[in-house]
C-alpha cells in the first residue's frame, strides 16, 4: 500500500530542496528534479469546525488575570481576527502593527509575499493590553528580538510551542476537540463566508495565491447557502408540498 500523499510530500520536498541547492552550488551539472512532479495533497478542513459559541468558549479560556493568560488571549483573538498562519504569528514584529488603524503587515508570508490585513477592534483591545501590561515584563531591553509575542524568558515563541499553547486551551475549553492555530484560521474564513463576505476578500485575508485554495470553504458555509436557498427558490415553501 502506498503511503498517504502528505507523507510522501514530507519526504520528497526536502529531497528536492537539497538537490536544487546542490545545483545552485555547482555540485550538479543539470537539474535532476526538472521532471519531478510532486503529488498533489487533497485540501482538507479540520474534522470539527468551531461554531460561534464554541469559538467564544475557546477565546475566553485563558486566565487574563495572569500575564501569560493575557498574552494567550491576545494571540487567540489575533489568530481569529486575521487568519494568520502559525509561522506568520510567530514572526510578527512590533513594527508590523498599526493598531490605531487596526492593521498589521505580514512580511514574506507563504510564497514570500507581503500582505496587509485588517484586524478587529476586539483583537486590538487585547493586543494593547498585552503590549502595555505584559510584554514589558517579558522582554529584556538589551536583547529585545522585536517579536510581538514572547515566552517567559523574553524569547520568540517557537512554532511547536505556539501549537502547544493553542491546543492546550482548546482541550480545556472544549474537551474532546483537537486542533491548533489552523483551527482559528479556518474558523475565520468560514464565519466570514457565512456572514456574506465575497470569497475573493477571504482569499486576500488568507494569502492564497490561487482562488482554488480558498474555495474549499464554500463546502462548509452551508448555513448561508440554506438561507439563500430557502428565501429565493420558488419551490422552497412548505406550502408547495400541497400541489
Amino acid at each position: 500500500m502506498r503511503p498517504p500523499v502528505r507523507a510522501r510530500l514530507a519526504k520528497l520536498v526536502p529531497v528536492r530542496g537539497w538537490l536544487l541547492w546542490l545545483l545552485r552550488e555547482g555540485e550538479l551539472s543539470s537539474d535532476p528534479v526538472a521532471a519531478m512532479e510532486l503529488p498533489r495533497a487533497d485540501r482538507v478542513l479540520p474534522r470539527h469546525l468551531l461554531g460561534p459559541i464554541e469559538l467564544q468558549r475557546l477565546l475566553a479560556e485563558p486566565d487574563t488575570g495572569r500575564p501569560i493568560g493575557l498574552r494567550d488571549r491576545a494571540m487567540l483573538e489575533l489568530l481569529y481576527s486575521s487568519g494568520l498562519r502559525r509561522m506568520e504569528l510567530a514572526s510578527l514584529q512590533m513594527k508590523d502593527l498599526d493598531l490605531p488603524r487596526r492593521l498589521l503587515w505580514v512580511r514574506l508570508g507563504k510564497g514570500r509575499k507581503d500582505r496587509v490585513l485588517p484586524i478587529t477592534a476586539v483583537a486590538v483591545h487585547w493586543l494593547q493590553r498585552y503590549l502595555q501590561e505584559v510584554r514589558p515584563r517579558l522582554v529584556r531591553p538589551s536583547t529585545d528580538p522585536g517579536h510581538v509575542f514572547l515566552g517567559a524568558y523574553g524569547r520568540p515563541l517557537s512554532l511547536a510551542w505556539l501549537s502547544q499553547i493553542v491546543s492546550q486551551h482548546l482541550r480545556h475549553a472544549l474537551p474532546g476537540h483537537v486542533g491548533s492555530c489552523h483551527l482559528l484560521r479556518h474558523a475565520m474564513a468560514t464565519h466570514m463566508l457565512e456572514g456574506g463576505a465575497d470569497i475573493r476578500y477571504i482569499q486576500a485575508m488568507l494569502g492564497h495565491a490561487q482562488l482554488g485554495s480558498t474555495q474549499i470553504y464554500t463546502h462548509v458555509a452551508i448555513g448561508r447557502l440554506q438561507d439563500v436557498h430557502a428565501r429565493t427558490h420558488p419551490r422552497a415553501s412548505a406550502e408547495d408540498t400541497q400541489s
